[in-house]
């Protein structure tokens, strides 16, 4: 499936994607991305220290926590949390600038997150996807599978996944990932109708009354 271009004509979603650790939802972040390369990532903000080689802006916006509490003050953070002492979160800002465009904006974030940004002043424009793994064994394989953390990590993982996935009802969609391909087009599906929803076409009042105005031309 190719991906329809983006365009002004229509208001962009902010698409949520949530999962446990292992269930996938990062590589398929990167997939959508390539399909459709008009996708805008989240750029999150942060109160930590930028580290050797980052740049403000493209992995995160640096901000003071003084900077970052008064944003949230403003209401200009769609979402935030506080992660061993350092604060991040999602301006609105830019994700407001890129659907208002006509570009549909990615997050990467887990549930606490997701229900911030829908609960938020754009809520109305989210599309939020939960990523189940098809079973408990097969999650942690993939965590192991990694190579990357020790044991005590991956175990602290598997603990807090049976948290993160009993949110799944408060998703939009929810797939399970058993076969990463399918995975991706049923993924791709989905993004493809969503865009066409009503509440993201606000040019379609001008066309009804335009088609209204050639009925009444023609009495």
């Amino acid at each position: 499936m190719s991906a329809p271009k983006s365009t002004a004509a229509r208001r962009g979603l902010l698409i949520i994607l949530s999962s446990p650790s292992g269930a996938g939802k990062s590589t398929l972040a990167k997939r959508l991305m390539k399909w459709d390369p008009s996708l805008a990532f989240s750029v999150s903000a942060t109160t930590r220290a930028a580290r050797e080689g980052e740049t403000h802006g493209v992995e995160y916006y640096f901000e003071s926590r003084t900077g970052f509490e008064d944003m949230v003050a403003r209401g200009d953070m769609l979402e935030h949390a506080e992660v061993f002492d350092n604060l991040y979160g999602s301006p609105r800002g830019p994700v407001e600038a890129a659907i208002n465009d006509g570009r549909d904006v990615l997050f990467d974030i887990d549930w606490q997150g997701g229900q911030q940004i829908r609960n938020s002043v754009l809520g109305m424009h989210t599309l939020s996807i939960f990523i189940l793994p098809p079973s408990i064994a097969e999650l942690e394989r993939r965590l192991r599978g990694r190579g990357q953390d020790s044991d005590e990590v991956i175990s602290g993982r598997m603990k807090k996944s049976r948290d993160e996935i009993s949110h799944w009802p408060e998703y939009d969609y929810v797939l399970v990932n058993d076969d990463l391909d399918q995975t991706e087009e049923r993924l791709k599906s989905i993004v493809s109708a969503e865009r066409l929803r009503l509440s993201q076409q606000p040019q379609m009042s001008d066309i009804v009354r335009d088609l209204n105005a050639e009925f009444e031309a023609r009495q």
